[in-house]
């Protein structure tokens, strides 16, 4: 491998301890926090939230909602590869921040709106890096990938434990996924993915502190997600490189 690579390979296995580190205290408690701002949350907010996934993971599997940046040559170093990756990961940030310092300002009813608007910057920065890493998302396997890439990004440190275990194997696991889309149980993987998706941002609805929580969590959730998706693709592409 290049220095580049054995670089970014050292960086990955430092990011795979943390994905594999037991829940701590804080962990927990946190999780409890989490749980006690749902229970502040009005249920119309929730079934909006719930509804808005929903719509989401459906845009996801089954349509074509998302347009993909330009992809490298397949001879492109990873080096090129995630320097692009890395400037798109910047522009969502500014993006994101920009949009969570206006909507934050404005409680629940601003919230509400910039919820899908957010999720959709997420899965658009996700597809635009799986595509510069030089993967197909026209296959709906590697659109199935991006969800379970979200979830590990936006899980309780236990969840994230049980997703990784899928990704790190994801060549076995993709291969028994049926051949058809329609033929995928996406309604059960909904069903655990608004479990525990984002249930930080939920703070942004809240009175008050919406303001204080939208800039600088629009920018940290966009920098946590672009971590997660480098590594998991990491994981893929120096496979390959080790195995040659």
């Amino acid at each position: 491998m290049t220095p580049y690579e054995d670089q970014a390979y050292m960086q990955l296995q430092f990011w795979q301890l943390k994905m594999l580190k037991p829940p701590t205290l804080t962990d927990r408690v946190s999780k409890r926090v989490q749980d006690k701002i749902n229970t502040v949350i009005p249920e119309k907010v929730h079934q909006v939230i719930t509804s808005t996934i929903e719509n989401m993971i459906r845009a996801v599997l089954f349509g074509a909602k998302y347009t993909t940046a330009n992809s490298p040559e397949d001879t492109a170093s990873l080096q090129l590869r995630e320097s692009l990756v890395k400037k798109q990961i910047s522009f969502y940030q500014k993006t994101a921040s920009i949009e969570g310092a206006v909507t934050g300002a404005g409680g629940i009813l601003l919230g509400l709106a910039d919820f899908p608007l957010l999720l959709s910057l997420k899965i658009k920065l996700l597809f635009d890096i799986a595509s510069l890493y030089g993967y197909e998302v026209k296959d709906y396997r590697e659109r199935l990938y991006l969800l379970y890439l979200f979830q590990l990004a936006f899980s309780s440190q236990q969840h994230r434990n049980e997703v990784y275990q899928t990704i790190s194997g994801w060549q076995g696991y993709s291969r028994s996924l049926p051949e058809h889309v329609e033929e995928f149980d996406w309604r059960k993987f909904q069903q655990e993915y608004r479990d525990y998706i984002d249930l930080a941002k939920l703070a942004q609805l809240l009175p008050f502190i919406g303001a204080a929580v939208g800039a600088i969590a629009n920018y940290k959730l966009i920098a946590q997600l672009g971590e997660t998706a480098m590594n998991g693709y990491r994981m893929r592409k120096l496979s390959q490189l080790t195995i040659r």
